[in-house]
């Protein structure tokens, strides 16, 4: 159900919360902050939710008439920066302000300009933006006149991942490879109604999701990237043609009347976060798709209906309203599409006729990502290893872990082996137990030891052989339904329920691995799961990164909180044990990536700190461990999606900027990047030190 919103009546009123619009929840999760989290399992972690929920809802129902009497404003989700009585400990190893190679560069201060602003002594340039050009013979862009042939040949809206491939036999070449996440209809169209889109803003809209593949040059001496349109780019969208595979494939759960055989869905979209391969594809997660099908209460088969509940689908999630002009996305027509949606996309970019793959056999959940570590000595070299996460409020980390081992080098047959790499092995959900032996009281104070740590489980769900074959390690459900609806799987194991697990990769040089958990406004409220070690604080508006060790191929691990996200002046925040008067702010961490010398990137979303998200580094190791440096911003109302660190470059897509509350494309607060009176739009830029001389030296 949806919960009433707090009566906020002036900017004054949103410090401290997140500065994420509502218009943003909308369109791109469907408002899943307002609505009860989708996961109300009794499992450990989880408290008499089934009593307390009754109870809240009978409140809910009882104060819901005042709040529409009265007038709500907009609640801003997510984050907050509030004050703890009790302190975080300082440092207990020396302090080192050098920074480490990678990170030399002044810090961006916090700002709310309408600008990406970067370091002194560095550059900046747009590489491609919403409507540029990408397939041959697109016309240009022309906001007035848009049509949905146009946007299918165009670089499509709100960019998030993105991902540099190198071209086979073209030096200083890649293909850029990027997410075109969700769009937003009232800052696409003037004079839109919302709810009420015709149907040629409705396939405009389809258009502009999915999957840009662009190739781009390198100018030599600058970190500059300028694309070219040719017959290597590809435009993917709602409507590409992709092929099913893993247990998931032709089963009852995804058979529709247009595809009766379950093995061909038509487009992704939702595409949030991803990851690159050794073998030079690309695998995009796809994340809130709940928010693009309508009329979840003409489905009334209770188990079907329980399905949809856990995956957080109701009538009020759908702003796109694609059901009215596509039956596809009407439940009560089509009740097994949503079924063919939340998966890891895996795409080819070396082929532009390739059929993109939904890989079944990593789940199905609202994947951040999917990012790859391949384990390089032993006698498990070669295992591919694929981490994700499910972004939303109280759900889960994963792994899977191949089978089949990986074949070096980047010819054809090499590829087509290692792309079916990710359909046979073993999907895992992880559990994690902290090392305290005094109770989490939800705070923030450290506990003693000086740190959030302890350890951690991996409970096997699903096995998938070379045969095809599969067998379910969740008593009660086959295989087919593990696949499909993996979230209720990973109830039945007692899995930890986490603070929005987003972006998880493992760093190159060390094989840890680092999960951003963005936040949980829901941790310790009435009915709800209460803080644990490595969840902390009840109320957490402000999120943290948690540092694994992993025993990769096996089933257990250690773990502790690299970081404590929020004001470093505030008790309940930890930067790795560095002096946090020396710290730039961070909150609300979203995507991780790494730089060549090894340290951890942060990007924000929702930055609760009263300033522009942004991009920080941060350092992992010895006396510099929890140095924290923002490297830029991004406009008013962005978020900083998609960091790519190279020697030579940061590459970053700028996603809504301009997409505020109160505003629309008949009144935009933003003008970036075009500047004058032009509408803003999500863009990528390239960030490179004057002279071409390597990032942060």
């Amino acid at each position: 159900m949806r919960i009433p919103l707090p009566l906020l009546t002036s900017q004054s009123d949103r410090l401290g919360r997140s500065s994420r619009a509502r218009v943003t929840c909308q369109y791109r999760c469907g408002e899943a902050c307002w609505h009860e989290p989708g996961n109300d399992s009794d499992n450990p972690y989880f408290r008499d939710v089934l009593r307390a929920k009754a109870s809240r809802r009978a409140v809910l129902r009882s104060s819901a008439g005042a709040a529409v009497a009265i007038g709500a404003t907009s609640m801003l989700a997510a984050c907050g920066s509030d004050d703890a009585s009790d302190s975080a400990a300082a440092s207990s190893s020396p302090v080192d302000d050098t920074p480490p190679a990678g990170m030399d560069f002044a810090s961006v201060a916090p700002n709310t300009e309408d600008a990406v602003v970067i370091p002194e002594g560095y550059q900046q340039r747009v590489v491609i933006g919403w409507g540029d050009a990408v397939l041959p013979g697109a016309p240009a862009f022309d906001f007035a006149n848009q049509t949905p042939e146009a946007q299918a040949m165009q670089f499509g809206y709100n960019n998030d991942f993105a991902g540099l491939i190198p071209v086979d036999g073209v030096s200083g070449h890649y293909y850029l490879v990027c997410n075109q996440e969700y769009t937003t209809e009232e800052f696409m169209f003037t004079g839109y109604v919302p709810g009420e889109p015709t149907e040629q803003q409705a396939r405009i809209a389809m258009a502009a999701h999915g999957i840009t593949v662009v190739e781009v040059s390198a100018e030599n001496g600058t970190g500059a990237i300028t694309p070219i349109v040719g017959e290597r780019n590809r435009r993917i969208t709602a409507s590409t043609p992709m092929r099913l595979t893993g247990p998931g494939a032709g089963s009852d759960f995804v058979k529709t009347s247009a595809d009766p055989a379950g093995v061909t869905v038509l487009g992704t979209f939702a595409n949030c976060a991803g990851g690159l391969t050794p073998w030079g594809t690309m695998l995009s997660g796809e994340e809130n798709f709940d928010g693009y099908f309508s009329n979840a209460s003409a489905v009334t088969d209770a188990t079907a209906t329980e399905r949809l509940d856990r995956y957080s689908v109701d009538d009020d999630s759908d702003y796109h309203h694609w059901g009215r002009f596509d039956p596809r996305f009407d439940l009560g027509q089509e009740p097994n599409e949503i079924n063919r949606f939340g998966y890891v996309v895996e795409v080819d970019p070396h082929d532009p006729n390739s059929t993109p793959i939904k890989h079944t056999s990593l789940g199905r959940l609202k994947h951040e990502g999917a990012t790859i570590h391949v384990v390089s000595s032993g006698p498990d070299e070669g295992t591919v290893v694929a981490y994700t996460g499910d972004d939303e409020r109280f759900e889960y980390i994963y792994k899977f872990v191949s089978s089949r081992k990986m074949k070096t080098g980047v010819s054809a047959t090499a590829r087509a082996h290692n792309i079916g790499i990710l359909d046979e092995g073993t999907l895992y959900v992880a559990s994690f137990t902290g090392d305290s032996p005094d109770a989490i009281d939800g705070s923030g104070e450290l506990p003693e030891g000086d740190s959030f740590a302890g350890t951690g489980t991996w409970h096997p769900l699903l096995t998938v052989n070379a045969d095809g074959s599969a067998q379910s390690h969740v008593d009660g459900m086959t295989p087919e339904e593990v696949a499909v609806f993996t979230r209720l799987a990973a109830d039945e194991v007692g899995a930890t329920k986490m603070d929005r697990p987003e972006d998880i990769e493992a760093n190159p040089r060390s094989g840890k691995v680092y999960c951003a958990l963005t936040n949980n406004d829901e941790r310790g409220t009435d009915g709800e799961a209460p803080a644990d070690e490595a969840n902390p604080r009840n109320e957490n508006k402000n999120g943290q990164v948690i540092e694994i060790e992993d025993n990769h191929t096996g089933t257990d691990l250690t773990w502790n909180l690299l970081l404590v996200c929020g004001d470093p002046a505030a008790a309940d925040t930890y930067y790795g044990g560095y002096d946090k008067t020396k710290v730039s702010p961070i909150s609300c961490p979203d995507n991780v990536a790494f730089d060549p010398h090894g340290n951890l990137w942060i990007s924000t979303d929702g930055n609760a700190l009263d300033s522009n998200d942004g991009l920080f580094a941060v350092a992992l190791d010895g006396a510099q461990r929890g140095m924290t440096k923002q490297f830029l911003t991004v406009p008013v109302g962005g978020e900083t999606c998609g960091p790519i660190i190279d020697r030579d470059r940061v590459i970053v897509c700028v996603q809504h900027p301009g997409e505020l509350d109160d505003h629309s494309a008949d009144n935009p607060a933003s003008h970036w990047p075009d500047g004058g009176n032009t509408q803003p739009r999500p863009a990528v830029v390239a960030v490179w030190r004057d002279g071409g001389t390597p990032i942060g030296a």
